[in-house]
Formats: C-alpha cells, sequence, structure tokens
C-alpha cells in the first residue's frame, strides 16, 4: 500500500499508518467469519500493539474518557466489563482514571492470554459477545464498555441484547466504533442503529450521547454511543 490513499479530505498517510492500516483491515474484510477473524487475530497478536499504538489507534483513550466523563465520581467503586478486551488498551485507560474493577469479555485466547499477562482484569472471560447467554449473571455491571468490537465478522447486532442482560438499571454501555462500520458493513447498515433506536422505543435504554470523533484510527472518525439502562 502506498503513501498516498484514496482520500475522503485529501490526506495523505505515512507508511508506517498506511501499513498498521492494511494489516489491521485484515480482520475486518468483506466477508469475513467470526471464526476467521479469531484466527487471524491469533497470527496478529503479536504485532497488535504496535500496529494499534496509542496517537495510531486513539478508540480505547476515547471509550474511557466516555465513561470517566460518565462517571466523575466514586470510579473506584464501579464495577465494568470491556468488551472485545484485546490485549487490554482500554482497561489500561479505564485504570489510569481511576477505576479499579474491571473484567474483559475476549473471544481470541492469543489477545486472552496477552491480557491476562497485564494482571488488569479481575475476571477474564474467553467467549464472544452474540446474542447467546454469556456465563456472567444477569445485572452484573456498572459498565459495559465496547471499543472496537463492532465491524465485518464481529459483534453482531443481536449482541446488543446481551449488554442489556449484564448491566445493571442505571449502568451505561459505551460503544465506540469506527463510523464508516455503519455503512459498510451490511449487517449494521440495516440493522445496528435501527435496533438502537428500536430499544429506547421499547423501553430498554435512553440515549446519553452520540458522538463523532476525530482520529478514532489514524485520521479516520469513530462514533461513540453512550446509552443508560432502564
Amino acid at each position: 500500500m502506498s503513501n498516498c490513499r484514496e482520500p475522503r479530505r485529501g490526506l495523505e498517510w505515512k507508511d508506517t499508518d498506511a501499513n498498521a492500516y492494511q494489516q489491521n483491515a485484515g480482520a475486518f474484510r468483506r466477508g469475513i467469519t467470526t471464526d476467521e477473524a479469531m484466527e487471524y487475530y491469533s497470527q496478529y497478536c503479536h504485532q497488535y500493539e504496535e500496529v494499534l499504538r496509542p496517537g495510531r489507534y486513539n478508540g480505547p483513550r476515547i471509550a474511557a474518557d466516555a465513561v470517566a466523563r460518565y462517571y466523575p465520581r466514586d470510579r473506584e467503586q464501579k464495577k465494568i466489563i470491556d468488551i472485545a478486551a484485546r490485549t487490554g488498551f482500554v482497561a489500561e485507560n479505564l485504570k489510569a482514571r481511576g477505576f479499579k474493577h474491571v473484567d474483559a469479555l475476549e473471544p481470541s485466547t492469543s489477545m486472552l492470554a496477552r491480557a491476562k499477562e497485564k494482571g488488569l482484569y479481575e475476571t477474564l472471560f474467553g467467549n464472544m459477545l452474540t446474542g447467546d447467554p454469556l456465563p456472567i449473571e444477569t445485572d452484573t455491571y456498572d459498565c459495559a464498555v465496547v471499543c472496537g468490537g463492532f465491524g465485518e465478522g464481529h459483534i453482531p447486532c443481536s449482541g446488543l441484547t446481551e449488554l442489556l442482560r449484564i448491566t445493571k438499571p442505571g449502568g451505561v454501555i459505551c460503544n465506540v466504533m469506527r463510523e464508516e462500520y455503519l455503512v459498510n458493513v451490511e449487517e449494521y447498515n440495516e440493522c445496528l442503529e435501527p435496533l438502537m433506536n428500536s430499544l429506547e422505543k421499547a423501553g430498554k435504554w435512553t440515549l446519553v450521547s452520540l458522538d463523532v470523533v476525530p482520529n478514532y484510527f489514524i485520521d479516520l472518525p469513530g462514533i461513540v454511543y453512550m446509552y443508560k439502562v432502564n
């Protein structure tokens, strides 16, 4: 990949950023299955932390900032689950902001092993978020945060129902994802925001904020959804 992509805003990427984009894109290529994505992560985990280093991939900081804004006090008392935790970038940012009790949900065994080495999490679950029941009690968490977990071959729309189940009433669900996936991922284009809206109309949760943020990944924008569970 050259140092100049087909730009939406006329910007150029350095070779290192272009290569990082290409490497990460392998986990989100069109038509990829969940099993194929997990296999890709098992090979990718050794390069993951350099490819998605802070400054290039800012999603974890954006997610932690959003959660910290919602909980300006008593952060050490909140119980959080980091969905699609990978190697623990979100937890590192949460811990830096004073959150103490963080669990991980991550289906890639290689990624989960690296996260475990860091000692960031109290409990680690080696599961994929889908509509199927997780081995987690109902109303367990004050906050469920998903950063980079929604994409081609990743979390299906049905995963929202499990997020609602495991999050306490009055708790929040924070989803941070690449904005373009709302259009580029067929399932999300047809389902994700309509499902979010229908869950709100059904009284399951209430939208707290919806923000488009710059430089989520390199210069690509992200979107941050924050919902309060009813």
